[in-house]
């Protein structure tokens, strides 16, 4: 639990506070944000009123200040250590445990956020150029990279028109301009949904855009080639990824985990090498293999972010799986 009894809030409107919070978010951080959503009697906290705790223990807004503000900081402090929590109301009452007198009370909703959880896709072959596209609609950040430069080409990492005009309304808004098909306001650019880069796996242009802790982030690995999908699976290893999968047969896995053992790789890291990647759905084309492997990277995400996945005993997403 971290020491909070010298944070000191900077003054911000709620406004301002919001900015803050998502300029946060986008840069890869958590935060926990807290609003005053009612008051009772006589408080000073205000509905509306809000105040963001970041992950290095600075604070943005307010909430009433005194003692209100103090015990709700402890509370965004714990959630602030939990890499997974769900928001809660609480409801402070200002009597004698909180050392005042005002009689009345406040209902607070503290909110612990987490940024986007990034994934590298290496490889934009035929399930790359379909799951990279698939993922970001799920709010995932992607980069796909391939050094073939036929093979990153932007034009080709879309979801099929049928596909993407066959989703709700406000997911196919969410998606980009080619994948929303007639929807009247189409959604960011592709540039903005996935970064597409011309390079290998290991140069430092693909890991530029994401967070400093790459245990947070998840790498599928899913090349045209058996000999640089070993390396990247090491790569991935040795970075420190969250998550790390592989699309290939069982024999193919079974390969690759021999070679990692045999240059020494730790068996902790060897096990958590999910691959064949993928919830079992019986999949087979690139469409149905992206649609496996993102189901399982939901729930990943919906975990904590971190590598919590062993080999298991369920069957993976598909007998072979093709690039």
């Amino acid at each position: 639990m971290p020491d909070l009894s010298q944070v000191i809030p900077r003054t911000a409107s709620p406004h301002d506070v919001l900015r803050a919070a998502l300029g946060a978010l986008e840069a890869g951080r958590r935060v926990v944000l807290a609003s005053v959503v009612a008051r009772h009697g006589s408080a000073p906290s205000t509905p509306g009123q809000k105040l963001c705790l970041f992950d290095d223990l600075t604070a943005i807004g307010t909430i009433g200040g005194g003692a209100v503000e103090r015990a709700a900081l402890g509370m965004m402090g714990r959630a602030l250590d939990e890499l997974v929590s769900t928001p809660k109301l609480e409801t402070f009452r200002l009597g004698p445990s909180l050392g005042m007198c005002c009689g009345g009370s406040v209902e607070i909703l503290i909110e612990p956020m987490l940024p986007a959880a990034h994934v590298l896709v290496i490889g934009a072959g035929h399930v790359g150029a379909f799951a990279a596209p698939l993922l970001a609609s799920l709010g995932f950040r992607v980069t796909l990279c391939d050094a073939r430069a036929a093979a990153a080409d932007p034009a080709r990492v879309q979801l099929p028109a049928p596909l993407a005009g066959a989703l709700p309304a406000p997911l196919a808004g969410a998606l980009p301009a080619p994948l929303a098909g007639a929807q009247e306001e189409p959604g960011p650019a592709l540039g903005e949904q996935v970064r597409v880069v011309l390079a290998d796996h290991d140069d430092p242009e693909v890991t530029a855009d994401m967070p400093r802790d790459l245990g947070e982030a998840a790498a599928l690995v899913m090349t045209h080639d058996h000999g640089l999908d070993q390396a990247a699976i090491e790569w991935a290893l040795a970075r420190g990824f969250g998550y790390v999968g592989g699309v290939g047969s069982r024999a193919k896995a079974a390969r690759t985990r021999a070679r990692l053992e045999a240059k020494g790789v730790a068996e902790r890291d060897v096990a958590r090498v999910r691959m064949p990647v993928g919830v079992d759905i019986g999949a087979r084309t690139p469409a149905e293999i992206s649609v496996a492997l993102a189901a399982e990277l939901v729930a990943w995400r919906a975990g904590r972010r971190r590598a919590r996945w062993m080999p298991a005993a369920s069957a993976p997403a598909g007998e072979e799986q093709a690039e």
